[in-house]
């Protein structure tokens, strides 16, 4: 799995951070969107797919085998 966040896209609701903590977090200045773990282990697979389907502002990319996960 490779993750990937759009900071430009990112509203700063902090849905990603709150379903997937350990790889998202939300930066001081202006809360948005900071991937800590651009390749998590499998055991947060899940909770990544989550966090990905409920961004507001879909700037979270989830990439599997190649080709972008479907929701």
């Amino acid at each position: 799995m490779d993750v990937h966040v759009d900071r430009d896209r990112c509203l700063g609701a902090g849905m990603c951070a709150l379903t997937a903590p350990g790889v998202f977090d939300q930066d001081q200045d202006q809360g948005l969107v900071v991937l800590l773990d651009p390749h998590p282990p499998e055991d947060r697979h899940a909770a990544v797919r989550l966090a990905a389907g409920v961004c507001p502002a879909s700037a979270v990319t989830v990439t599997e085998h190649g080709r972008p996960a479907t929701a």
